[in-house]
């Protein structure tokens, strides 16, 4: 053949920060290793690889014969490593200093270890917008690959994709290639000569051309399936012997050579999108309903393969409108980025250096991208994701807060301030222990509780509400013993179930599940009625509380005040939240006036507690007397009681709550249907506890209650002073 093709493989490779170190195991052992084994008999095939520096830390401690074995295949000139953010952050969500930041760090990181220059970089999730173009080039990267349909949306067409393109800011140029959809789904899901028959036929029509595969390397053996087919059935050799049988018109090479081998064919700016699929996941459940019923009805008319490129999904960012509980995490992530700036620059901290960088690190690893969004992987969904951001943040924060208050030990601050970034002020209660997070303008809610010394947020909680894929699981109790899962097939198409009777589960939150939710509800009322979503008269987590503080030195206390409609009644409401220096405990009073004397009212607080896993032993409740109650995802009643706690032996924690007048309490698990890749699953996400008064309105029409929210977290810090004492006596012998 006379015209011959370029062809890059790039291979990204990424576990997010957080995750499960089997996790971790399973992918190195059935795609990241066997790939790499493969790859070795194969010289002349060439590759740029991509390794996320939440993955690359991993492989450093636990598998360093793989970094060895990248480093071999390195110095022949067989393996391009190409760059990145640090720990795989979406760029749209963190401050450009953070971009320029990670990108430089993951660099000099990548050179120290491997002894190559660092030209190109992976982008995360390929999310793109126009101004992160010169951030790339400053922070040293010349180029990059995203998806083709980002230049499609640009309005290219196919027969202009087989190169690459500068694109600029700012008077920055960077060269970006398009990555074929074509290929990412033959590749490798269909015969090996599927895709030589598809490189052949663009061969034939254009003269050196240049064509890029870029995708996940855990589509080798990782996603389901996808083990047996690529190594176990030769797969991934078959291929790699087609690209060998073809290499007089077919030559594989990495991004670095086809940059040196010919020009960028033009300019192009590129509008803001990521991969085709990501923009569907972006837009609202309506959004994606109607974008799917849109393109079933015109993918069969004749112009479809011309129009199909005008039809765009939504934008990434868009993530944290859809879900609230993603704002909460870029927010309080973004407040310590902004915070460890202002620190940095300062000359009073200048002999802190080491400790900044210590929270800086912290800080990137609370970027990482998998827990702020949610498609066909687990990602937000993932409760010991969204702890790992949480643990980071946290970290990093308390680093801040020793530097600041240097000697003194124990204390308390109160400030205010758009914490969330909705417009309204926020309140942010703090000592050496906890950090709380209450929101006036959304009902006085509590919702977010750290706790510093096990770097735990008890509200990292996710509500239920409605998904796509939650219709595939009805349809698919409707029509049950008609599916069959013999075909490989792309992560993308997967529709499978861990659970039997997932459609009975489906069910959605009407209020957020955080901390200091009030309710007023019908008298009489049971926890199976509430369950179901009846008897509750009055719920405030949307109304606005006015504030007013009242601060000691050793004391920070805040009142929030509001009118409840409860019936004909208008009832005054105030919450008063107070937090001690050197205290792990909130001390809280409730206040009803204006009630109406005679009558009874039935009044409640919820509590939600997250992150303390359930259906294990070691995580249970207790009520007043000690007596374990159940573990973590009971459904169960309680009367006149004065106490019930939660343990999570794991954690070493214990989080009790305690009423100064008898309640009934009920608990209730809050559990979400999520899809992953592994299939349709149903998560433990909190346990609820929510202590209620039914009670006759005396005849001044006021009533108080008194409660004391304790996180105990003793268990926690004897375990570390054993390992510590362990690790000592290790050493000494």
């Amino acid at each position: 053949m006379s015209n011959p093709i370029r062809l890059l493989l790039v291979i990204h490779n990424h576990q997010p920060i957080g995750n499960f170190d089997g996790v971790f195991e399973d992918a190195y052992r059935d795609s990241y290793w066997p790939f790499l084994e493969t790859l070795r008999d194969y010289p002349e095939i060439a590759i740029s690889l991509h390794n996320s520096g939440s993955l690359l830390e991993w492989l450093e401690r636990q598998r360093p014969e793989y970094i060895d074995a990248v480093r071999e295949l390195t110095d022949r000139g067989q393996i391009e490593i190409i760059g990145g953010p640090f720990y795989e952050p979406i760029l749209a969500s963190i401050p450009r200093r953070d971009r320029i930041g990670q990108i430089k760090a993951y660099s000099q990181h990548l050179e120290n270890l491997f002894g190559q220059p660092i030209q190109g970089m992976w982008v995360p999730e390929r999310v793109w917008e126009q101004s992160f173009a010169s951030d790339i080039v400053k922070a040293g990267i010349g180029y990059t690959i995203l998806d083709d349909y980002h230049f499609k949306c640009a309005g290219l067409t196919d027969e202009q994709l087989y190169s690459y393109y500068l694109t600029e800011d700012e008077g920055y140029n960077l060269r970006v290639f398009p990555g074929s959809e074509t290929l990412r789904y033959t590749i490798p899901f269909k015969d090996p000569y599927a895709t030589i028959d598809y490189l052949r036929e663009i061969a034939a029509r254009q003269s050196n051309a240049v064509i890029a595969f870029g995708d996940d390397g855990e589509k080798f053996g990782t996603w389901p399936g996808t083990k047996e087919h690529v190594y176990g059935e030769g797969w991934l050799r078959r291929f790699f012997d087609a690209l060998r049988e073809n290499s007089e018109w077919l030559k594989v090479t990495t991004m670095s050579e086809a940059v040196a081998a010919a020009p960028a064919a033009g300019r192009c700016y590129l509008p803001d999108s990521s991969y085709r699929e990501m923009t569907e996941w972006a837009l609202p459940v309506s959004g994606q309903v109607a974008y799917e019923n849109l393109k079933h009805r015109k993918q069969h008319e004749d112009d479809w393969s011309e129009t199909q490129q005008f039809i765009r999904g939504g934008f990434w960012r868009n993530f944290r409108v859809k879900y609230s509980e993603a704002n909460d995490m870029y927010a309080r992530v973004l407040e310590v980025s902004e915070r460890l700036a202002r620190m940095s620059a300062n000359e009073a901290y200048r002999d802190n250096t080491d400790e900044l960088n210590d929270a800086r690190r912290e800080l990137y690893r609370a970027q990482c991208n998998c827990s702020y969004w949610h498609g066909a992987f687990g990602g937000l969904y993932l409760p010991h994701l969204r702890n790992a951001v949480y643990n980071c943040v946290i970290v990093a924060d308390s680093i801040l807060e020793s530097v600041q208050n240097g000697e003194q030990k124990k204390w308390v601050d109160i400030k205010f301030g758009d914490f969330n970034c909705d417009a309204k002020q926020e309140i942010r209660l703090s000592n050496d222990r906890l950090v709380a997070y209450l929101s006036p303008g959304n009902g006085g809610l509590l919702y977010e509780l750290d706790i510093r010394s096990t770097n735990h947020n008890v509200l990292a909680t996710l509500n239920r509400r409605p998904e796509v894929y939650h219709q595939k699981i009805i349809e698919h109790a409707q029509h049950a013993g008609e599916h069959s899962d013999e075909a490989v097939e792309s992560i993308h198409d997967l529709v499978r179930f861990k659970q039997p009777d997932l459609d009975k589960k489906i069910a959605y939150d009407n209020w957020p599940r955080k901390s200091l939710v009030d309710l007023f509800l019908e008298p009489g009322l049971e926890l199976e009625q509430f369950q179901e979503g009846v008897g509750v008269i009055t719920e405030l987590s949307d109304q606005p509380f006015e504030m007013r503080r009242r601060t000691r030195d050793d004391r920070a206390e805040i009142d929030l005040a509001s009118v409840a409609n409860v019936g004909s009644h208008n009832v005054k409401l105030t919450k008063s939240i107070g937090l001690d220096a050197g205290r792990s405990a909130i001390v809280l009073l409730y206040v009803l006036e204006q009630l109406p004397a005679g009558e009874t009212i039935h009044f409640g607080v919820e509590f939600n507690f997250a992150g303390m896993a359930a259906g294990a032993d070691d995580r249970y409740y207790y009520d007043s007397e000690g007596q374990k109650l159940g573990q973590l995802q009971a459904v169960q009643t309680l009367n006149e009681s004065t106490r019930i706690g939660l343990v999570d032996e794991w954690l070493g924690l214990d989080a009790s709550l305690e009423v100064s007048q008898p309640a009934g309490i009920w608990t209730l698990p809050i559990e979400s249907i999520s899809t992953s890749e592994a299939g349709l699953e149903l998560c433990h996400q909190s346990s609820v506890v929510i202590p209620h008064w039914e009670f006759v309105v005396p005849a001044d029409g006021r009533w108080q209650v008194e409660l004391k929210l304790i996180l105990d977290t003793s268990a926690a810090q004897a375990r570390r002073l054993r390992e510590a004492q362990a690790v000592s006596e290790g050493s000494e012998s």
